[in-house]
């Protein structure tokens, strides 16, 4: 499975998006969508996964979870939009956490690149795609795309879409 990983659009969903994710068998964003129109533009694309963010109005809040938990060949995934990093998880994360550990645990929110694994967590895998709009502090726009096969992650590959503010 070929996934396309993308958070905190912030309603601005750049073009390079569908190259890049031309290939993905599913798009996954990690929350702060921040219009509708950019989830039906992924949706009509690919399959889209999501979750809501804080800067997302009700109607997002009620088309996507705060917590989206999958099975996906073989490993378990947490998808939700605030998070922390670790180890500095933030207490709903950890609470969650002590009582259910994902394989791989994605969000957004920092608008911070970051992919590791958590050795206090089972060696969990943790991504944050970074943030893929034009409105945070960010300097540049980022993806992340990468492979699912039998229990393994395959093909991580960090993707910049060009500096933030950057119309495409």
């Amino acid at each position: 499975m070929r996934i396309g990983l993308i958070s905190d659009t912030h309603g601005f969903l750049d073009s390079k998006v569908f190259e890049y994710f031309k290939n993905a068998d599913e798009i996954w964003h990690a929350g702060d969508i921040g219009d509708a129109s950019v989830a039906d533009n992924l949706e009509k694309f690919k399959p889209l996964r999501a979750v809501h963010g804080n800067i997302d109005n009700q109607p997002l809040q009620i088309r996507f979870p705060e917590d989206l938990w999958l099975d996906v060949e073989g490993l378990s995934i947490w998808i939700t939009h605030i998070g922390g990093a670790p180890p500095n998880y933030n207490p709903r994360i950890k609470k969650l956490l002590k009582d259910r550990t994902p394989d791989v645990f994605i969000c957004g929110h920092s608008h911070i690149l970051r992919i590791k694994r958590d050795p206090s967590y089972n060696n969990m895998l943790y991504i944050n795609p970074g943030a893929a709009g034009n409105h945070g502090f960010h300097h540049m726009k980022t993806l992340v795309r990468f492979e699912i096969v039998t229990n393994e992650i395959k093909n991580m590959e960090v993707i910049e879409l060009g500096k933030r503010g950057a119309m495409n």
